[in-house]
Formats: C-alpha cells, sequence, structure tokens
C-alpha cells in the first residue's frame, strides 16, 4: 500500500456513527494510574494491536517493532491485526459495541471522535501526558476531540500537499516566478492578473474552495464545544464571494464546478492552469508526458492565512477498557518514538510527528529527484501544520458544502445564502448522527 496524500484524505471521510457505541460505556479494568491520571504499572501482558490496511507491505517492519518491544519488554508480548481498508470504520464500531476493541488501534482523528465520545478511548493528555514534548504541537493537537478535554490517540504519521505552479505562466502573466502567492488575497489578485493578461485563456485554479481552504483563509468552522458548524460567518461568506469574483473574471476553470481531482489535474498538464497541488508521481508523469511544463513546475505551499499549512494525520489510540493497560500506553508510544517513525518514512510517503525528526536531512536536502523534491517541500511546511478538517465534518457534510459552494460561484444563490443554507444542514446532520 503506497499511503499518499490522496489515500491520507479519504481517510478524513470515513466516519463511525457514536449511536451504535453508546451502549458500551466504560468499565473498570485493570492497570493502575496515580493521582494525575498517568497510567503506572508494570509491563507486561499480551497487547493486541490492530493496523488499517499495512500488512501487505509492511509486515518485516512491524514484525521488527514488535520483536524490538518485546526485547525490551520481557513480559509483554504482542498480538498485531492488520484489517482492510474497506469496512474499517464499521469493523471499529462492532468491536466497540461488542466489547472486543484491540488494545492498541490505528485510527485517524474522524474514525477516534465517537470511540472518545462514548468513553473507549483513553486520555493521554492525562494517561501518558509525559510523552507530550516529543511531538510536534499541532500533530498532537490534532488527537484533541470536539466538546472534550484531552488528546485521544498518540499521533503517528502525517502527509500534507504540496501546490505545484506554473512558473512561465506566471512569467507570461507579469508575476515573478520565483514568488508564488503565499496569501489568499495575493492568490485572488495574481489569479484576477493572470486572466485578464492571457483573455481568460489561463486561470489560476480549477477547484473550488474546500473545508480546508475555509479554515487555512482564517475561518471559525465550529464553535468551542464542537455542537454547530461556523463556516457561514462574515469570513466564510467573504471566502466564497472571492471565489465567486474569480469565477467571473475567467480566473477559476469551469470545470472547477465538478469537484474532480484528475480533470485539475489535466487542466494544469495541458497547462491551461497555473496552480494545482501534486504529488512526486505527477511530477514524474510531467517528466514524460509534458516536458515543456515539467522544466518550468515550481513547488510552493497552499496558500494561507495563518502561517499553517494543512496535515492529514494518523494515530494510535488505546483502549481504555485494555486489561493491560501499562502495555498498551508502552507499546503505542514505541511504535510512535522517534526512531520509529523515522525507520517508517524511510519505508513508504509520509512524514513522523515527533519533534526535531523533520531537521533530518533526509526532509532537508535534495537530492535532484522529484521524490526530495516534493518531500523536502512537503516536511517543511509540516513542522507547524494543523489539521483544518473537523473530525464531525461527514462525507455527507462535504457534499452538502461542495453543492453549496457550487451554486454560489455560479450566481444561483448568494454567498452568504448558499453557506447559510449549507451550515443549517450539516448541523441538522450532526444532531442526527
Amino acid at each position: 500500500m503506497r499511503i499518499s496524500r490522496r489515500a491520507a484524505a479519504a481517510t478524513a471521510v470515513l466516519v463511525t456513527s457514536a449511536l451504535a457505541l453508546t451502549a458500551c460505556g466504560a468499565s473498570g479494568s485493570s492497570g493502575g494510574s496515580d493521582a494525575s491520571g498517568e497510567v503506572t504499572g508494570k509491563v507486561e501482558g499480551q497487547v493486541t494491536f490492530q493496523t488499517w490496511n499495512l500488512k501487505a507491505n509492511f509486515k518485516d517492519y512491524f514484525e521488527g517493532v514488535i520483536a524490538d518491544f518485546e526485547k525490551k519488554y520481557p513480559g509483554a508480548k504482542v498480538k498485531w491485526i492488520d484489517q482492510p481498508a474497506e469496512g474499517y470504520p464499521q469493523k471499529l464500531s462492532a468491536d466497540a459495541a461488542g466489547g472486543t476493541l484491540p488494545d492498541v488501534v490505528n485510527v485517524s482523528p474522524d474514525l477516534a471522535y465517537p470511540l472518545a465520545k462514548a468513553g473507549l478511548a483513553l486520555d493521554l493528555e492525562k494517561a501518558a501526558g509525559k510523552y507530550r514534548g516529543e511531538y510536534l504541537d499541532g500533530a498532537w493537537k490534532s488527537q484533541v476531540m470536539p466538546g472534550m478535554k484531552g488528546v485521544y490517540a498518540f499521533p503517528w504519521y502525517l502527509n500534507t500537499g504540496p501546490m505545484f505552479y506554473n512558473k512561465e505562466l506566471f512569467k507570461q502573466a507579469g508575476l515573478d516566478p520565483e514568488k508564488p502567492p503565499k496569501t489568499y488575497d495575493q492568490l485572488f489578485e495574481n489569479a484576477i492578473s493572470m486572466a485578464e493578461k492571457s483573455d481568460r485563456k489561463i486561470a489560476m485554479l480549477a477547484s473550488t474552495p474546500s473545508i480546508e481552504d475555509f479554515g487555512r483563509y482564517g475561518v471559525r468552522l465550529m464553535n468551542d464545544q464542537g455542537t454547530e458548524f461556523t463556516f457561514n460567518e462574515l469570513k466564510g461568506v467573504e471566502l466564497l464571494q472571492h471565489f465567486k469574483d474569480l469565477y467571473e473574471a475567467g480566473a477559476l476553470d469551469s470545470q472547477a464546478l465538478t469537484a474532480q481531482a484528475e480533470s485539475a489535474g489535466r487542466k494544469f498538464q495541458q497547462q491551461s492552469v497555473a496552480m494545482n497541488p501534486g504529488s512526486a508521481l505527477d511530477l514524474d508523469k510531467f517528466k514524460k508526458e509534458a516536458p515543456s511544463l515539467y522544466k518550468n513546475v515550481g513547488i510552493t505551499d497552499n496558500v494561507n492565512n495563518t502561517g499553517k499549512a494543512n496535515m492529514y494525520v494518523q494515530g494510535l489510540m488505546v483502549n481504555a477498557q485494555s486489561k493491560v493497560k501499562p502495555a498498551a500506553v508502552a507499546f503505542a508510544h514505541f511504535v510512535t518514538n522517534k526512531d520509529n517513525q523515522m525507520s517508517f518514512a524511510k519505508k513508504v510517503t509520509i512524514f513522523p510527528s515527533t519533534k526535531g525528526s523533520l531537521d533530518d536531512p533526509y526532509f532537508t536536502k535534495e537530492d535532484g529527484t522529484d521524490a526530495t523534491r516534493v518531500r523536502v517541500a512537503s516536511a517543511k511546511s509540516l513542522k507547524n501544520a494543523v489539521n483544518y478538517t473537523p473530525v464531525l465534518l461527514s462525507d455527507q457534510m462535504k457534499t452538502v458544502l461542495r453543492n453549496a459552494v457550487a451554486k454560489a460561484v455560479q450566481g444561483k444563490q448568494s454567498p452568504k445564502d448558499a453557506l447559510d443554507g449549507a451550515v443549517a444542514e450539516c448541523n441538522r446532520l450532526l444532531k442526527t448522527n
């Protein structure tokens, strides 16, 4: 399995309903804790460890990590279970309802949320807070759940997506090819200029704003309690109005309304769109199929007004009902420690969530290959990145937002009415889940 940016992004739409879990609140279990809630006790017993579609390609890696852990803690054993990607959320829900949830579970934040809400995810801020300083701040905070105090998984591997831009198209539009836009205001100004200079033949973008764009723009996406979406506030309306203006000016490609990433990629390769997210695989494709584009591709961060890029994150959750909590906490920490994360990152296109790891030459030095060009750019942006996508935003809600954005961009609804409607529907769905 190749853990790509796109695959990592896809994990954000897999949401498990908390309703199936409410029947099994947290019950007592062995494994002590001190007055602060920190898990204490001897690291011993059998830990069940569940990953998400990783065994086929990384069997040797995980067996090595497990062997190292068992060597360090002779009284502990690890039973590794790997589940297929298909149906993983449903499997978690069924295990939670049946009381068969493994001791350590691979989750994304949206999958951890219903488990945490049902009292099945251990609060690691209390149970293992001494390890917090080992992880990037944004990665640790990505495991905070809306309306709840605490952190409910150790941050594990990260990913992000750099933005590609066509330096030649920037040059033709009278823009500095070495200074791509960093903020949304710069993006909008450059996009309008490019459309005008090209007589509407070249669009800056081929995608409408997603929830991540609202976050990077500085929009408050949810209230502090995590009970209501708020992306229809003034700043959200402002962002959508800008995209409507871009569309009317020819600075946003019409295919953006279909929301197909593959089509946007083709437009970029055909050099009719100036900016588009991508990966090292895309660069390799350009080199073979579009050499004139390849020699002019620049790599930059996605624009933002916050100074922070977006991160996709996976984590390891500890079952609050585990009968071997000291061993489960120790193993989850061991898998996500600096050395093991660094080793994993050298086997697949992911990035460690541990502090200092991204300063390693592996992530800072280019060797002339496409893989390192993208790796270095991505690693740099991840150092202070955050997870903008709310854990409560389901796939259905994303569709609601996407449809509302399309209506506003086409002028079928005002940006305010479109977002008001989208927020009302998302909040209705939130209450029924």
